[in-house]
């Protein structure tokens, strides 16, 4: 349907009594003779002209009419006497009138009884004087029709002048309500412009049409008001912001409304006027107007085509409120998003509210979940965790979807407590007839904590939920300023390292791995190393960890593979030793999907033997996805390598999973080698791993022997092989030649 609906009268009814005074013409009568004025009343009182009765008001000087005009200027007519106090002061009274008090739509009939006094033509002209008459010619006949000729060409005037300033008014309306923002502050502003339209102070409401589901396409229109909201008010409606218009108990304005919303269409009564606005996104507006007075013809049309411009105005409000909830609201969930989430942070801070509280919580393994259910039911499973956060804490606070299954809390500490929170998902949840039972890690942030932006707070937070995630899965963790520093020195840490990769200040140092028995070499462990340019060394334990959390792990590894590939062919061809080369790979590089690709790549151009290459993978790895991890290991197998499980005894793999591994070597941890002594309960931990070994044809090998002593024990139990600082410390290419030169063919320490 058009927006640019026409004015509708409603059917007269006793139930839309008036209450106003019938509006009346109104006449001033300047003389200085009570009979004139008497007579006039009594010849003119049953007279209605254009429909409406007149009204007299009464001058008996120049002096008492400017007084009255001064406190009304919207006489139609003006009856004047030409002679009064002095034989000008008619005239002079009309230039005041004219000039002076700017009164020009007003008729004015000169009346004299002194023919000899009337004023030339070209005063008549100059002062804009309508008419001139004898009183003696002036009978009630004659002075129906001349005020009849007068008040129509005044109705005419002041109509036209009506138009024009009315019309000045719509389009300065219509500029103001299109800068504003938001359905609340629009309709504010229709009320603020109706109202001075009309030139009325009266009891107003704007309702909006809101459906549950809302996402911006038009519902299946409804006769009738239970889905209207009001969003602003004025008057003795100031009560009913934001309540349901069946919920207000004014049955007048009710039906009146109804029949809008039934017709659709704006309807005019003797007491208000209801306006309905349709919109194709289904985002209907209503406006009720108490007047109290009959709507002029002139009004009506005006506010017909202001109606039009609030139509147009509409269109362009909910368009921005769309893209405001586009860019505010998470178009799944329906919550807030984490922009909107930051801008309330910024209002906090600006505002000064430290006792505010942000939580930032993700749902446990919500990726196996999500695989588990399937991702439909597991976006059914994210709406039941918003709804009943956002029943739980209710409108104090304010819950967000941050992404994926991360949610943001803002509310007051006493609110937001780590055991709260966790409360919440005690109770599973239902997803299609089955329970699923969660559980939610948490990072939290007093906003005395914040920073001095949103940006900052969020990071902090974040901050939080990383340590928390990494430490205390399923419970919560308070950001320090220490985690921070923490953080900002890995976030250094980390672009040095990306710095170190690209200008190849890393460099590979290789370990010996000697024969127990005749302590010849039989292979070498390639580990990485980090040297600034300040020729400082950097810990492995410091940079390995960080480049395994950032990723950059996988092309360092690829690489490190690639160099100890050439490294084991140079020192093959040069000593013609066949040594195999350990070189370890970390959890991230065992499950990044290019792994195996990547490491066949390597091997087909390297000129070794595969049989020589031996990965080593540590036992947490192998507690991965076991079928997954049986399967990649075998791929490993099928290229020609062979696997060692590296820390072996620091995990907690059952022997039946190790027996159903395809490896072939088992190390012994060197936090067990270094409590070896003679004491039993020292050896106990090492004789299981060799006995292990020994039972499932696998090889073994120690790590960290630093002593003779932990040598012999070891030699007394059985391990065939070591490393450690007792044969060599790690060291560079050149290193390891020169080793290589001087140990070769050498019985062990």
């Amino acid at each position: 349907m058009s927006d640019n609906i026409p004015m509708q009268f409603a059917e007269e009814n006793g139930e839309f009594r008036s209450e106003y005074s019938e509006k009346s013409w109104h006449i001033l009568i300047v003389d200085d003779d009570q009979d004139v004025h008497e007579s006039t009343v009594f010849a003119l009182r049953q007279a209605r002209i254009l429909d409406r009765p007149l009204a007299f008001d009464h001058a008996y000087t120049a002096a008492e009419a400017i007084e009255k005009l001064q406190e009304r200027q919207d006489y139609a007519v003006i009856l004047l006497d030409v002679v009064m106090e002095s034989e000008h002061a008619g005239l002079g009274l009309v230039k005041i009138i004219r000039q002076d008090m700017g009164i020009t739509d007003s008729r004015i009939i000169l009346r004299t009884g002194q023919p000899g006094y009337a004023p030339e033509t070209e005063a008549i002209r100059e002062y804009d004087i309508n008419d001139y008459k004898n009183k003696a010619e002036l009978t009630q006949a004659r002075l129906y029709t001349t005020l009849t000729a007068s008040i129509r060409t005044y109705s005419q005037i002041t109509a036209l002048d009506a138009s024009k300033q009315g019309l000045e008014m719509i389009v300065k309306a219509s500029s103001e309500l299109m800068s504003l923002r938001g359905f609340h502050e629009f309709a504010s502003g229709i009320i603020t412009q109706i109202t001075a339209l009309l030139g009325i102070v009266g009891d107003s409401l704007v309702c909006l049409r809101s459906f549950p589901n809302h996402h911006g396409e038009r519902q299946e229109d409804d006769p009738s008001e239970r889905h209207f909201t009001v969003i602003a008010a004025s008057g003795r409606f100031d009560h009913s912001l934001n309540r349901h218009l069946q919920d207000i108990s004014d049955e007048n304005m009710r039906r009146l409304l109804t029949d809008a919303i039934q017709q659709q269409a704006h309807v005019v009564a003797e007491h208000a006027t209801a306006l309905f606005f349709a919109n194709a996104s289904g985002d209907d507006m209503l406006v009720y107007v108490e007047i109290h007075r009959p709507l002029e013809e002139t009004e009506k049309q005006l506010l017909e085509v202001f109606s039009a411009n609030i139509s147009i105005c509409l269109d362009n409000v909910v368009m921005v409120e769309r893209l405001h909830r586009y860019a505010y609201y998470d178009s799944l969930l329906g919550l807030p998003n984490r922009l909107y989430f930051a801008s309330q942070i910024d209002e906090a801070i600006g505002k000064g509210r430290k006792s505010l509280r942000i939580v930032l919580l993700d749902i446990d393994g919500f990726s196996e979940i999500n695989d588990t259910i399937g991702s439909k039911l597991g976006d059914s499973l994210l709406k039941m965790v918003g709804d009943r956060l956002c029943f739980a804490f209710g409108p104090e606070v304010l819950v967000t979807r941050m992404a994926g299954d991360q949610f943001g809390l803002i509310g007051e500490e006493a609110d937001l407590s780590p055991d709260q929170v966790k409360g919440i998902f005690i109770e599973p949840f239902n997803v299609e007839g089955n329970e699923q039972l969660i559980s939610v890690t948490q990072g939290c942030l007093s906003l005395s904590e914040s920073g001095d932006s949103a940006n900052e707070a969020i990071k902090r937070a974040s901050i939080a939920l990383k340590r928390a995630k990494e430490t205390v899965r399923g419970d919560s963790v308070e950001f320090t300023r220490e985690m921070e520093i923490a953080t900002q020195r890995r976030v250094k840490l980390l672009q040095s390292l990306r710095k170190a990769f690209d200008y190849r200040n890393l460099f590979l140092a290789y370990q010996p791995q000697v024969s127990l028995q005749d302590g010849q070499l039989v292979g070498l462990e390639a580990l990485m190393r980090w040297r600034t340019d300040s020729g400082d060394m950097v810990p492995p334990d410091d940079f390995i960890p960080t480049a395994e959390t950032s990723g950059l792990i996988v092309p360092l590894g690829e690489w490190a593979f690639a160099q100890a590939l050439d490294e084991l062919g140079h020192l093959s061809k040069k000593f013609g030793v066949r040594v195999r080369m350990g070189i370890n790979v970390s959890q991230v590089q065992f499950r990044h999907p290019g792994f195996i690709a990547s490491f066949a790549s390597v091997l087909e151009k390297a000129q070794v033997d595969p049989g020589l290459i031996e990965l080593e993978i540590t036992e947490s790895v192998t507690m991965l996805d076991q079928d997954k991890v049986k399967k990649i290991l075998n791929q490993l197998k099928t290229l020609g390598l062979t696997i060692a499980i590296d820390d072996f005894g620091t995990g907690f793999s059952s022997l039946s999973y190790l027996q159903e591994l395809n490896v072939d070597r088992l190390k012994i941890d060197k936090s067990f080698v270094s409590k070896l002594s003679q004491e039993k309960q020292s050896k106990s931990i090492p004789e299981m791993i060799i006995r292990l070994g020994q039972q499932f044809g696998l090889d073994v090998i120690a790590e960290g022997v630093e002593t003779r002593d932990q040598a012999d024990l070891l030699v007394q139990m059985g391990c065939p092989e070591a490393q450690g600082f007792l044969y060599a410390r790690p060291m560079d290419p050149g290193g390891t030649e020169r080793w290589i030169e001087k140990h070769l063919g050498k019985a062990s320490p």
